[in-house]
């Protein structure tokens, strides 16, 4: 079902994992989506030829998103492009294996401004758009170290994961008013190309025994989360999270 055939979503960290799966489903949904990365890159191009292979729209624009002035022209350049914005997924982060005392307030805030805030300015420059049509979805994808706390030597990811459901809290509740709704989806143990060296705490065999499924997740089981939130069907769930975890801990 296009349920979201004439909508326009920008969905950042798209090239590859979580962003690319949510906005191939946004694209099955009948979204126009616009691929995101810090720079243009072979990988950008081949996501956009992937949706468009599929008979979708898709174009590429990147854009820094821990830079508030690089967010506004990536909005800038979406609207002038395709005449509205409908859809954020706010989905780029930085996770790195730190002891607290080793972080400098340089590294905190890289942290923030890559996690947090970018969803923040990705809020501040689209919110208006979505006003003019009454009508929005923002999609802010944290993570279970968040709200499990369960792992050490990740402060600032861990804060700027909390930090997010708060962020669409505050969100939802002032501008739910103009049809705009504003939610998180947590991921578990989920199955992406990563940098193993900043994961020395976790045993994959210990962490696999303790999802009740008995595996990792995949990025379209995430993705499937993110594309009902994004559509008409999840506009009366607003300020909530949605974990995605198999089980792993149980809110």
């Amino acid at each position: 079902m296009k349920s979201l055939k004439g909508r326009v979503a920008i969905v950042t960290g798209s090239t590859r994992n979580i962003g690319r799966a949510a906005a191939v489903a946004l694209a099955e949904k009948g979204a126009t989506v616009i691929i995101n990365g810090r720079q243009h890159s072979d990988v950008m191009e081949d996501a956009v030829t992937e949706i468009r292979g599929m008979g979708g729209q898709a174009a590429g624009i990147p854009a820094d998103v821990s830079s508030d002035a690089s967010v506004a022209a990536l909005v800038s350049e979406t609207v002038t492009q395709f005449g509205r914005l409908d859809i954020v997924v706010s989905n780029v982060g930085i996770r790195k294996y730190r002891p607290f005392l080793e972080i400098s307030p340089e590294e905190w805030d890289e942290v923030l401004r890559s996690n947090l805030s970018a969803s923040f300015y990705l809020a501040r420059h689209a919110i208006p758009h979505m006003q003019k049509e009454k009508w929005g979805r923002l999609v802010m994808v944290s993570g279970f170290d968040g709200f499990w706390g369960h792992v050490t030597h990740r402060a600032p990811n861990v804060a700027a994961k909390s930090g997010m459901h708060g962020l669409a809290k505050a969100i939802g509740r002032e501008f739910g008013k103009d049809n705009i709704t504003a939610n998180t989806v947590a991921p578990g143990a989920i199955n992406t190309e990563r940098d193993w060296s900043q994961y020395p705490h976790q045993e994959l065999e210990r962490l696999i025994s303790e999802i009740p499924p008995g595996r990792f997740g995949d990025p379209t089981e995430v993705a499937a989360a993110i594309a009902f939130l994004a559509s008409p069907e999840g506009g009366f769930v607003n300020g909530q999270v949605t974990h995605v975890n198999g089980g792993h801990y149980m809110y």
